[in-house]
């Protein structure tokens, strides 16, 4: 049994939680406090525009309206209470793979969700759990009690990924579940056929959710570090292929970089985040970089 608080190191959660600081200045107009959203957009909406008067804040300004115009108006927001997320986790075979890393998907994808777990919980925003194969595994309801992480962590830290997978069905059936407009964090090595699965993700956007798509790959999986003849063997299937691995290289990673482009270039028109993750990058790390760049896109 694996222990749940390997998967919250402070010094992870401290840089983190840092990062969510220093994304107050952009999620809420620079407003200074002590709560932050590392999702800007989803915790502040654009309400209405109202004249400038002697004594506002001049950073409130909008300047495309003042280019067309020649006035000066100020954007109003009003702020959501709470943004309720969700962390969707795959449990298939696939995900428990990792060549020479001392994380495999599966794990790196809880390092993951733990981080961003902590992120909505620490702003009181509530968080829930579900984990897929086939079908949905575990549906644990949102909550923003600081029990909740470690309740959802204790359920990760005591599954085995195992079996086939099908994400887009459980992707609708998530889509189906939720109320309410949602922030659904995906984590998944994709191993699949990609267009149900992109049918799904439009799923959820059409009903108003906002989607983050962490596509994780081990190290061997993205750099390919074979030699020789080497025996593939399928662990989601009971297939096994013998090729020559340097020749096959060139084709692997024209291919993979292919895939990665069209989940890419697709999740993009559906204004979908898509994050290619790689278990040998710190997934601290991985993680501050993609908060940093979507902090500067908003």
């Amino acid at each position: 049994m694996a222990a749940p608080e390997k998967y919250l190191r402070p010094e992870v959660i401290r840089q983190v939680a840092r990062l969510d600081l220093r994304a107050k200045f952009i999620v809420e107009g620079f407003l200074q406090g002590l709560h932050a959203s590392p999702f800007h957009g989803f915790s502040v909406e654009f309400s209405e525009h109202r004249k400038y008067v002697p004594g506002d804040d001049l950073k409130d300004l909008d300047w495309n309206v003042f280019a067309k115009t020649d006035k000066y108006y100020l954007k109003k927001f009003e702020a959501e209470t709470n943004v309720t997320g969700y962390l969707m986790m795959d449990l298939s075979a696939s995900m428990a793979y990792t060549y020479r890393q001392e994380l495999t998907k599966f794990e790196y994808g809880i390092c993951l969700a733990a981080a961003l777990g902590y992120l909505m919980i620490y702003q009181q925003d509530p968080v829930g759990l579900v984990t897929f194969d086939t079908r949905i595994q575990t549906c644990l309801p949102p909550r923003s009690k600081r029990t909740q992480l470690g309740t959802i962590l204790a359920i990760l830290a005591n599954l085995k990924p195992s079996g086939t997978t099908d994400i887009a069905p459980c992707v609708h059936q998530l889509a189906a579940m939720i109320r309410s407009k949602s922030l659904v964090m995906i984590f998944s090595d994709l191993l699949t056929d990609p267009d149900p699965v992109l049918k799904s993700l439009h799923h959820l956007r059409h009903r108003g959710n906002d989607v983050i798509l962490f596509h994780i790959l081990d190290e061997a999986e993205v750099h390919f570090p074979f030699e020789g003849t080497i025996e593939f063997e399928d662990v989601e299937e009971d297939r096994r292929l013998t090729l020559d691995a340097r020749g096959m290289k060139p084709d692997y990673l024209k291919s993979l970089t292919e895939f990665q482009n069209f989940y890419r270039e697709e999740c993009a028109k559906a204004n979908i985040d898509y994050v290619a993750m790689d278990t040998s990058v710190s997934f601290d790390r991985a993680l501050m970089e993609y908060l940093l760049q979507r902090q500067k896109r908003f």
